[in-house]
Formats: structure tokens, C-alpha cells, sequence
């Protein structure tokens, strides 16, 4: 039988140990995709087995922040892949926030890159690394001193940092442009009608709506777009 509370406890210790030796100078973007290059660097695992080696593992890769998305909690309630205690969450909030109260939602992706064993300590190899990455100008590179064994922990660890340390000027910005103001027309911020306009765009030059008819039922929406949505599919079979 798994011990799950040991493998919490291992996964918080990973996350304890786990130190940002440099973080990126610039924040995620508001309005774009941010790309980052990250390197991990650990003590390999096998250290204990060779007393007085002096190696470090170096794990590179690139994360891609997806623009950050406006959502509520009627709007995460709807979103496929969560379980019953993650939809109570959900209500919970919309119940003290109310079902429309504006937030964010970043999405990622990691596409690990090369892994190397090079000489030095760790701690020393990390450092040495980031002197490299000031004096080329690369701001949005970072450094991780992690856990070997759990190195993709110590990544998640420095994601969640550094998008906490984005929020505010995400919402800032987002703010300053009126887009977390519910829309005139309905009792959704107004991000979310601009982002179903711009896919009604997408799928009115030819794109698959499929994206779009999600977006509208994650809304509820679909009612209101309803006529629109099938003149999509008008508008197909005239032009054959």
C-alpha cells in the first residue's frame, strides 16, 4: 500500500530545499506568450556512493507561459478535469465572490531540453551560471538549485513563485484596459467577450469552432451567441 503522507512529506522537503539562484527580470506578460529558459542544478544522486566527487547535473529546458486568462468560478466550475472536491472549491468561492468575480489562469508547458553532468558543486555551478546569464543580458533565464531526484518539483516550485510575483501587475494591466468589468451586455468580464469574439473570428476564416463552442458553454454563454454560432455553419454550406 502507498504511504502517501510519506510521499507529501518528500515532495515538501524537494520544494523546502529547492532555491532560485536567479530569477528572470522581467515578469510574464500580460498580453503575450512568455517563453523562459530555465536551468536545473542538483547534486547527482549517485554523490553518496562516490565520496569527494565534485559534479553537478544541469538540466535545461524552456517553459511557455500561455497568456494569462480571465476566468470566474462559474467558469472553472464548467472546466473539464476536475474532481468533486475541486468543484466544491469552486462554488465555495462563487458563493463568497459571487459567480462572476474576475480572476487568472495561467497555463504552461515544460519542454525539457539537454541534461549534463559537469564539474563543480552544485551551488558553485548554479552561481556560475547565472554570472554567464547577466553578462549575455538573458532576463528571461533562470536558475534553480533543486533536488535531483525530484528536479521537475523544484521547477513547478520556481513557476508558482514567479507567477505569484506576476499577478499584480497582470492584473494591473488588465485593469488599466477595463477588462475585468463585467461587459454591458452580460455578466461576464469583458476579457472573456473579447477573447469569444476574437475565436468567432478565427472560425468565421475558416478555423475549427470546436474551441469556440467550449469557450461559449465554460461561459454559458451559448444561448446568447446562439444565432451566430449556427450562422457559422450557414455561412459553410453556401460556399460549397
Amino acid at each position: 500500500m502507498r504511504d502517501y503522507d510519506g510521499e507529501i512529506r518528500r515532495l515538501m522537503d524537494a520544494a523546502s530545499r529547492t532555491e532560485v539562484v536567479r530569477a528572470p527580470k522581467q515578469r510574464l506578460h500580460t498580453f503575450g506568450v512568455t517563453k523562459l529558459h530555465y536551468y536545473v542544478v542538483t547534486e547527482p544522486s549517485y554523490r553518496e556512493l562516490i565520496p569527494g566527487a565534485a559534479e553537478a547535473v544541469v538540466r535545461e529546458g524552456d517553459v511557455e507561459a500561455q497568456r494569462p486568462v480571465v476566468v470566474t468560478p462559474g467558469y472553472m466550475a464548467r472546466l473539464e478535469g476536475f474532481g468533486e472536491e475541486a468543484h466544491s472549491y469552486f462554488s465555495d468561492l462563487a458563493n463568497r465572490f459571487g459567480p462572476n468575480s474576475p480572476g487568472l489562469l495561467y497555463k504552461y508547458a515544460n519542454e525539457p531540453g539537454d541534461m549534463n553532468i559537469v564539474e563543480g558543486a552544485a551551488q558553485g555551478v548554479a552561481e556560475r551560471i547565472s554570472k554567464q546569464l547577466g553578462r549575455d543580458g538573458r532576463d528571461l533565464a533562470a536558475v534553480i538549485r533543486g533536488v535531483d531526484e525530484l528536479w521537475d518539483v523544484s521547477l513547478l516550485k520556481f513557476i508558482f513563485e514567479f507567477t505569484m510575483a506576476s499577478v499584480g501587475a497582470n492584473v494591473d494591466d488588465l485593469r488599466s484596459r477595463n477588462l475585468l468589468d463585467p461587459d454591458p451586455r452580460m455578466e461576464v468580464p469583458r476579457a472573456a467577450t473579447r477573447r469569444i469574439d476574437a475565436l468567432f473570428r478565427q472560425a468565421e476564416a475558416g478555423g475549427d469552432p470546436s474551441e469556440l463552442k467550449r469557450e461559449l458553454d465554460r461561459w454559458d454563454l451559448f444561448d446568447y451567441y446562439q444565432d451566430r454560432f449556427l450562422g457559422l455553419f450557414r455561412g459553410r454550406s453556401r460556399g460549397r
